[in-house]
């Protein structure tokens, strides 16, 4: 049985399809008037938060209280993290705790796997982000949303389906969770960007490239825009915003280059009129919201998954599952 969601490249494609299927029964509980399940009744578990969230933070904890978990939010602001205190104290203070999860986001890429590796604490560990490395649980929900639309069902996977991501490629965590999750459900990815937005060694990654955003459009099922990450810059990676907006921005003209069938998303936040205009961001076509729903039932399904009792495809053929959603319904 695995005990942390640390990378989407450490997903089979069975571990996948078990953690949408289980979203996907789990969104039910959206729709209904007491929405919470007991599964995770005195369990505990740590929003451990070392940078500024809205979207993944609230949809963390939304997702532990449906789940009934005991939620303690930490935020680097105002704690002995600011005075000095180190990742490791940090850890062994919550595992003192008694933490069963932690839910962590750090701006160092590699300090959740540090964590998952280290004997500090006993608990799951799930990456909600680290620096410019991965971000997985987004990559799952943006997977959920594109199989509702392009190929729903359970045990459905992405085969055939091309996925264009657009953008700061090279400061994204959430390209490089989607290009791993992506392809192991069998989608085809291209990247669209400026060359100085492409990481070193891209041409490693399982992935196209391109240049021409208009030349991709009529051959994308999914269309993901990324925010230019002006925070994480030192340089000037661009001519102006103008320019960028003109060759990488999405507009009305250009969404009208996509197939009747294609959805055009966002993992938030969005800038209006940098990567995406109004006209995009209000369009039917644009998932952006959905996503942000379908972030509460992934979510729910990794913690579901990783502390009520489930297992995941590759554990011990001897090892069962002790609960399920519809049971506990």
């Amino acid at each position: 049985m695995k005990r942390h969601l640390v990378s989407t490249a450490d997903l089979s494609r069975d571990d996948a399809l078990l953690i949408l299927d289980t979203a996907e029964e789990l969104a039910h509980l959206s729709g209904r008037s007491v929405k919470k399940l007991p599964t995770l009744r005195g369990r505990t578990v740590v929003n451990l938060f070392f940078e500024d969230s809205t979207r993944t933070k609230t949809s963390f904890e939304v997702a532990e209280k449906r789940l009934s978990a005991d939620v303690i939010n930490f935020s680097a602001k105002g704690s002995s993290v600011s005075k000095g205190e180190s990742l490791k104290d940090t850890a062994l203070t919550l595992q003192a705790m008694g933490a069963d999860a932690v839910v962590i986001r750090h701006h160092a890429s590699g300090a959740p796997a540090r964590l998952a590796q280290s004997d500090w604490l006993h608990g799951s560990v799930i990456n909600a982000g680290d620096g410019t490395h991965e971000h997985p649980t987004q990559a799952l929900l943006d997977a959920f949303t594109i199989r509702r639309h392009l190929n729903p069902g359970a045990g459905h996977d992405l085969a055939g389906r091309r996925v264009t991501i657009v953008g700061d490629v090279l400061h994204s965590r959430v390209a490089r969770s989607n290009v791993h999750l992506l392809t192991t459900l069998g989608a085809e990815v291209t990247f669209v960007a400026p060359p100085t937005l492409l990481p070193i060694g891209i041409e490693n990654w399982p992935c196209q490239i391109s240049y021409d955003l208009d030349a991709v459009l009529p051959k994308t099922d999914a269309l993901m825009m990324l925010r230019v990450q002006r925070e994480r810059m030192n340089a000037a990676f661009f001519p102006t915003e103008r320019e960028y907006s003109r060759r990488y921005g999405m507009d009305g003209i250009r969404m009208a280059q996509l197939p009747e069938h294609a959805i055009v998303m966002h993992p938030g936040p969005m800038v209006r009129g940098m990567e995406i205009t109004a006209e995009v961001a209000d369009s039917p076509r644009c998932t952006a919201v959905e996503q942000v729903a379908n972030g509460v039932s992934t979510r729910m399904a990794v913690l579901y998954l990783l502390l009520g009792g489930a297992v995941f495809a590759d554990a011990p053929a001897e090892t069962t599952r002790t609960d399920n959603p519809e049971a506990a319904k």
